[in-house]
């Protein structure tokens, strides 16, 4: 007598293979998916603390900024923009946190508390006080094609590109755009900006 083949059984056994592949391809996407998002952050976003108050009343002592470490891969920096930038080679350098004013090319000069860009008075992004100090910037400083001049929005308490400790910021010593602050949610571009008057 010919032995009976179980079909019941068989398509168990196929509907629980479909099961386990369908299974299994969900949990390798979600792998792929979470392994690419861990990497485009890794390479595009870092994060830093404000070591001083230089940047009053955008940014305060303490606040946890996201840094946009892939945007100036694919543009220059802007004028107004809050570039974390590094000088020297030391890995115990901290992060210094600025506002770009001069772009490469450009002439500026800071003179009776006013910062003139290529001689036109420069109209301020931010609520900043008037320069006391002009520092190196009491003459004119023309900027070469990878220079920034950069300035604290507390320009009367920031070492920024009006001292030699700082100078001109060339674009390799660029780490990226200030983003986001996270501590207190916000925009960094959209701190402490004029209102339109």
């Amino acid at each position: 007598m010919a032995e009976r083949y179980d079909y019941t059984h068989a398509e168990q056994k196929e509907r629980i293979l479909k099961i386990c592949l369908s299974v299994s391809i969900w949990v390798v996407s979600v792998a792929a998916v979470i392994a690419f998002a861990w990497l485009v952050i890794k390479l595009t976003v870092l994060k830093t603390t404000v070591v001083d108050a230089s940047m009053e009343p955008t940014l305060m002592e303490g606040d946890s900024v996201i840094i946009d470490t892939f945007t100036y891969r694919i543009r220059s920096p802007k004028r107004n923009e809050v570039i974390v930038f590094q000088q020297g080679d030391s890995e115990h350098c901290f992060y210094n946190i600025k506002r770009v004013i001069g772009l490469p090319g450009e002439k500026l000069r800071i003179s009776e508390g006013i910062v003139y860009i290529n001689g036109e008075p420069l109209t301020e992004f931010a609520n900043v006080d008037t320069v006391i100090l002009p520092g190196l910037a009491n003459y004119e400083i023309t900027l070469g094609e990878d220079e920034y001049f950069v300035l604290g929005d507390s320009r009367n308490n920031s070492e920024d590109s009006r001292y030699a400790t700082i100078g001109n910021v060339k674009k390799s010593d660029i780490i990226g755009r200030a983003w986001i602050r996270t501590n207190k949610f916000g925009f960094i571009n959209s701190l402490n900006k004029k209102s339109d008057e």
